[in-house]
């Protein structure tokens, strides 16, 4: 059953869904980047990327739940590329009503025919035909409740149990569920350059529909089309960004002027909602470990009009050796964490995270906390913001530093949302969960710098 020889087959939208679900089987590749890669390479039409997307996401949010339906119809071993099909084919027909049954099984079956010779065919269409038959099996026959919803929802056990624990049982199944459905598209308006309703204009000019946020003033939900190739994109009227990472330049309370640090800052979102909330008044640098991402920051900051931006590549653990302590009024730390609250986004995350990362994880956060520490101004503002709902990486966090600090305190941020989205913050930090407003989880928290000197 081998697929050594194989060629792929240019155009083929199901072809190409599994030779990215094989990339990052295999490699542990971003489904994110594989997809963009995937459509030049295979050179798939505009009309059919929407397809393309839709059935490798799925298939990659379903997995554990295809691999429960699948189990009684497989006999003996499977080379891996031969299950991914079975995987992406079942997807089709379980979960896609516009497919035909008939059509999804029919396109495998080539495609085994492709990548190996008749017998694979053969197995194919009998797995898939047997299912269509038989139908798949119930998950009530799984008695733990756990490990039911582990499987209904495809989230590894571990996880489930991680959020059980932390969240109970009822948040945890919503947030799991959650994570199955594509997220909101939004935008942030460049209010420096237009207003919001100059800009809803402007897009449906451009035939994008978009409207006003409850949450945040300056985002818009896209309701139909695509914003990367418009000319208010290209103008710098506005930026691709979720919601909820919006909020922590809320918390930073930028005052024009400011001298203000962004010190993980690719690909450069939040920095460029620093720089319109400074309106050219002040200075932001921004800050990455990765040359190629700085130039994503520099590239955005050009785009969008701003010349008061430095980029720097650094290693933000060390900063001190290239930035005099205590020089910054703002500073954000929105930090390497685990991105539980974006695997709407990437769902090979809960696949690849383990329980043994958030250790090494919460211990970097610390690291940069503390460097920030020695950066900031007495009576600034330090913010960290994480993507993801971990108690861990954000209470724990936080409870660290602060232990760590005596003259750090945190400054609630009761008054950031909405009044009708006040419910989203507790002991004066913002979590946010999926399921909150169809957004990123997230968290945020502050902290202010006394103005008398450390007793450390």
């Amino acid at each position: 059953m081998s697929s050594k020889s194989y060629r792929m087959w240019n155009g083929n939208v199901r072809d190409a869904a599994l030779s990215i679900l094989m990339a990052i089987e295999k490699n542990q590749a971003y489904s994110n980047l594989l997809l963009h890669q995937t459509i030049e390479k295979y050179d798939i039409e505009p009309k059919d990327r929407g397809l393309l997307t839709e059935i490798t996401y799925g298939t990659l949010q379903h997995k554990m739940t295809l691999d429960y339906y699948l189990q009684p119809f497989i006999k003996g071993k499977l080379d891996d590329w031969v299950r991914q099909l079975l995987r992406l084919s079942l997807y089709q027909i379980h979960y896609l009503d516009r497919i035909p049954n008939h059509a999804a099984v029919n396109e495998a079956v080539e495609i085994a025919k492709k990548r190996s010779h008749k017998g694979t065919a053969g197995l194919v269409n009998g797995i898939l035909r047997g299912i269509l038959r038989q139908g798949v099996r119930a998950t009530e026959e799984i008695a733990d409740p756990l490990e039911r919803l582990s499987i209904e929802a495809s989230h590894p056990l571990w996880l489930i149990e991680r959020w059980v624990k932390q969240f109970g049982f009822e948040q945890a199944q919503t947030m799991a569920f959650e994570n199955n459905i594509p997220p909101a598209h939004t935008v942030r308006v460049n209010t420096t350059r237009i207003s919001v309703e100059e800009a809803i204009d402007m897009l449906l000019d451009e035939g994008i529909v978009a409207h006003q946020s409850e949450v945040i003033p300056e985002c818009l939900h896209i309701e139909k089309g695509q914003v990367a190739k418009t000319k208010a994109y290209q103008y710098g009227a506005v930026s691709i960004q979720d919601e909820s990472s919006m909020i922590p330049t809320y918390a930073l309370q930028i005052e024009p002027g400011q001298r203000v640090l962004d010190m993980c800052a690719a690909p450069g979102g939040k920095s460029m909602h620093i720089a319109e909330k400074l309106n050219s008044q002040g200075s932001l640098v921004s800050v990455d470990l990765h040359p190629h991402k700085v130039k994503l920051i520099a590239d955005q900051a050009t785009r969008l009009g701003f010349n008061n931006i430095e980029t720097r590549t650094w290693d933000s653990r060390e900063l001190t050796n290239e930035y005099d302590e205590q020089s910054f009024d703002r500073i954000l730390v929105d930090a390497p964490c685990s991105g539980l609250g974006v695997i709407r986004r990437k769902p090979d995350i809960k696949y690849t995270k383990k329980q043994e990362d958030f250790a090494s994880l919460h211990n970097i956060q610390i690291r940069l906390l503390d460097e920030a520490y020695k950066l900031i101004k007495p009576n600034g503002l330090i913010v960290y913001s994480t993507c993801t709902i971990d108690e861990v990486e954000n209470n724990g966090t936080v409870q660290a530093f602060l232990a760590n600090h005596e003259d750090m305190m945190l400054e609630k941020l009761d008054n950031v949302l909405p009044e009708a989205y006040h419910h989203l913050t507790s002991n004066g930090m913002i979590h946010i969960f999926p399921q909150d407003f169809n957004s990123d989880g997230f968290f945020v928290a502050a902290f202010r710098k006394k103005e008398f000197p450390s007793t450390e």
